[in-house]
């Protein structure tokens, strides 16, 4: 990871560990060459920055789907609401603004392109085998079940599904991107387990 990307990954708002993050740019770096790279989840683009970094170094482009309007751990109320993310105009969260100078400081906006809108949504008109798809979006059963159904037919064979926030132990944190796309993922034969760190998974397409 270059200096100065990993600096900014480091300081830009998210919930990505700097050893997670590290692996999702070594993963990123070893599928681009074969196709494109797609997130489930941006957030404010900490995340986007590993992935990005990748994709300036070996070539390749990274796509990030997210509505901005937060998932449901980021409303108020919630233990990781940010107020400083809500437009005040429509008193709804907004990651956009936040997301956008983020990769505009790293140099990324070349590497890294945004698709705004539900994932659902964008993954009914997507057509592209992805080399790497990474799922970090919302962390409700309802939306880690829609990502998983909607998202993992378009990872091409050999290509790798990475999971966020894995956490078989419900002491360790929310159970459904373990119940609902991990779980899932491993009894459908069509992925097997080929690194764990942390709370993430990667998987590969067999």
């Amino acid at each position: 990871m270059p200096p100065d990307l990993l600096e900014l990954a480091l300081t830009a708002e998210g919930f990505m560990p700097p050893e997670e993050g590290e692996v999702l740019h070594r993963v990123a770096r070893e599928r681009l060459p074969h196709g494109p790279v797609l997130e489930v989840g941006t957030y404010c683009g900490k995340s986007a920055v590993y992935l990005g970094a990748a994709a300036r170094e070996v070539g390749g482009t990274v796509f990030t789907v997210d509505h901005h309007r937060g998932s449901e751990e980021n409303q108020a109320g919630w233990e990781h609401h940010d107020a400083s993310l809500v437009d005040p105009e429509v008193g709804r969260m907004d990651t956009l603004p936040r997301f956008r100078r983020t990769i505009a400081q790293a140099g990324l906006e070349d590497q890294v392109v945004a698709i705004i809108g539900a994932s659902t949504t964008v993954a009914r008109h997507w057509r592209t085998p992805l080399s790497m798809l990474f799922i970090d979006g919302g962390h409700g059963v309802e939306p880690a079940r829609d990502d998983y159904a909607s998202w993992t037919p378009w990872v091409m064979p050999g290509g790798m599904l990475v999971i966020h926030d894995v956490f078989p132990d419900p002491a360790d944190g929310g159970r459904p991107p373990y119940e609902e796309i991990y779980l899932p993922a491993l009894r459908s034969g069509l992925f097997i387990e080929v690194e764990a760190h942390g709370s993430v998974r990667v998987l590969q397409r067999t």
